[in-house]
């Protein structure tokens, strides 16, 4: 997402918003923010219903999603602080589920164990849908040959 987008998302100026990422240029890596190159910017520019609404004289910067939770936590809006919050509801959220995965894959070995071999085979189709696909999903759109 732009910057601009970003900044009324949560709330601020787009000028607030670049000027908390370069007071904070060390939470922003190459793969959390990038600024666009200068033709994708002429671009831009050269669209008059994205001119008539921005502001363009600087090249604006890109974020990616993990840039976007970032700029969650060091703006200072409403909008941002309660996207930081619910970050963090996530997080322990699925560490919750993690530690509830674990102890299923624990009961189900104790189960296993109790049981005759002629529930093994419903043992292995419960285990492999615990377990995540081992092969790389494969890849939607054009591919050159």
């Amino acid at each position: 997402m732009l910057d601009a987008d970003l900044a009324a998302i949560y709330g601020v100026t787009t000028k607030r918003l670049n000027e908390q990422v370069r007071r904070n240029r060390l939470r922003f890596p190459p793969d959390f923010m990038f600024q666009l190159a200068g033709r994708e910017a002429a671009q831009m520019r050269s669209h008059s219903a994205t001119a008539s609404k921005r502001n363009i004289r600087y090249r604006p910067r890109a974020f990616t999603e993990h840039g976007a939770i970032m700029l969650a936590s060091i703006l200072n809006s409403a909008v941002a602080i309660r996207a930081s919050v619910e970050v963090v509801r996530a997080f322990v959220r699925l560490r919750e589920i993690m530690i509830t995965h674990k102890d299923l894959a624990r009961r189900l070995g104790d189960l296993e164990q109790r049981c005759d071999a002629q529930f093994k085979t419903v043992f292995d189709v419960i285990r492999g849908l615990m377990d995540p696909p081992r092969e790389p999903p494969r890849r939607i759109g054009f591919r050159p040959d």
